[in-house]
């Protein structure tokens, strides 16, 4: 076997896991009715299909021309950003009241929230 063929297998089962991922993602999209179930398959199923995408291309690049690491960078970016961005979405959500209210922790009302304890009241920054 050549490395062009071993390349190859490896940029087909890189599309064909991505493109599942990816078709995972959207199906979850469209199918949960709450915006934080919702919020959920875009951004993990999404980041993992889209990385797998990306990783047949940096594959492809490689074996067949000269190689290419932009591939890389935006996997980096996409990588730091979803989780991110998914997390500021879903405190939004939570703040705004447009989902269901968490639970309460047992001990600490101040876990997760805009809430300052009153120890720290002196040095948090005044909103």
């Amino acid at each position: 076997m050549t490395l062009e063929i071993i390349g190859t297998y490896a940029i087909g089962i890189c599309l064909l896991i991505g493109a599942s991922f990816a078709l995972i993602g959207t199906i979850g999209l469209l199918k949960f009715n709450d915006p934080m179930t919702r919020l959920h398959a875009p951004t993990k199923v999404g980041t993992i299909g889209i990385g797998a995408l990306l990783l047949a291309s940096m594959i492809h690049s490689w074996v067949f021309t000269e190689g290419s690491l932009h591939e890389l960078l935006i996997m980096a970016f996409l990588f730091v950003t979803a989780p991110i961005s998914a997390h500021f979405i879903g405190k939004v959500n939570i703040h705004k009241r447009a989902c269901a209210t968490p639970p309460t922790p047992p001990e600490d009302d101040t876990w997760s929230t805009l809430n300052v304890p009153e120890a720290d009241r002196d040095i948090a920054p005044h909103t």
